[in-house]
């Protein structure tokens, strides 16, 4: 048996690996099974597993310049590795686009993000990952309950953000807002959580819709290069998902988020689009009601109701891709353990 399964870690072996790994498993001291399935993507199997074992993907890198993130996940999987990090869950870490993060670039062919449905696409280097994350999200979560289904897709923001960290839940046909998410977020202090109101072709939409798991795509800071994130300002996010996978109780307070809905999605419908706004604006950046903010042709783009507020702004999309979403502050309430807005 190899005395590690990483010649430097499960990062820089994945970016830069030749096939010729030390182990594809490795076993630690306590019991913990690592199993790299291929450069990126690593499960994690605790000694024993039965049904009350949570079942959590980890994942990042969806983009090419979430590098915080990934650097968080690098850290945690390399605390595991050498038995710092206890382990009690099932664990799937991933890092999904290997080529884009080692270029520094978001995508090459298309944006690896918007590749999560069944619509009939040209082949594409990000079709190719989807495809392949799609068989190991199968065999992961194969014969096991769907409340025991977590999945945590981590990225960076291209804007700076009002809210330096904040998740989205994306909408479903099934029950996937219970109290335990809400309380992981308050207890990793993310600053806001945005509920969705549509289907969309993300890959935590893809895993909430498919699986029924408890999804998030979580904001972690703005984006920046390999070794140049402050990971210290993530530290709540860090430790609850740490406990999370140790199944141990959690020994600092939370801290109550803000909520908010998604009230709409602006698409480009014109080849003159565009915000009057800099490229510079922060996400959660808010309007009066009846706010000109752009134009798309000759229809004004106006904020609809007051204090509604814009996220992920892109003028530079095609036409007819999404170019933002609108989002307002709303007020929350649990229906049967579900979390519910009017």
């Amino acid at each position: 048996m190899s005395n590690s399964l990483f010649r430097q870690s499960f990062l820089i072996d994945s970016l830069y690996s030749d096939g010729a790994l030390l182990s594809s498993e490795y076993t630690t001291d306590d019991g913990v099974l690592l199993k790299l399935h291929c450069p990126g993507v690593l499960e994690v199997i605790p000694p024993q597993l039965d049904e009350k074992t949570q079942h959590i993907v980890v994942s990042c890198a969806i983009h090419g310049k979430d590098a915080g993130p990934v650097e968080l996940v690098n850290r945690i999987v390399s605390d595991i590795e050498s038995g710092f990090q206890p382990v009690r869950e099932h664990c799937l870490f991933i890092i999904a686009h290997l080529e884009a993060l080692k270029h520094h670039t978001q995508f090459f062919d298309e944006n690896l993000e918007r590749l999560f449905d069944d619509k009939p696409r040209e082949s594409s280097q990000e079709l190719v990952i989807a495809d392949n994350l799609k068989i190991f999200l199968k065999a992961f979560w194969k014969e096991t309950s769907s409340e025991n289904r977590w999945h945590f897709d981590l990225h960076s923001t291209l804007n700076p953000s009002s809210y330096h960290t904040f998740a989205i839940s994306p909408k479903v046909r099934h029950t996937v807002r219970p109290k335990a998410l809400v309380n992981f977020v308050e207890l990793s202090h993310l600053d806001a959580l945005v509920l969705a109101n549509a289907p969309s072709s993300s890959f935590s939409w893809y895993t909430a819709d498919c699986y029924s798991a408890r999804s998030l795509a979580i904001a972690l800071g703005q984006s920046s290069r390999l070794g140049q994130s402050l990971l210290d300002r993530f530290n709540a996010f860090d430790i609850t998902l740490r406990d999370l996978c140790a199944r141990e109780p959690n020994e600092h307070l939370p801290r109550k988020t803000k909520f908010y809905r998604v009230s709409r999605t602006i698409v480009r419908m014109n080849d003159d689009f565009d915000f009057i706004f800099s490229d510079e604006v922060e996400n959660f950046t808010a309007f009066v009601h009846g706010e000109v903010f752009g134009h798309d042709g000759d229809k004004p783009l106006m904020a609809k109701n007051e204090g509604e507020a814009i996220l992920f702004p892109d003028k530079y999309v095609s036409v007819g891709e999404q170019a933002a979403l609108m989002v307002c502050p709303v007020t929350v309430r649990y229906e049967q353990d579900q979390l519910v807005y009017d």
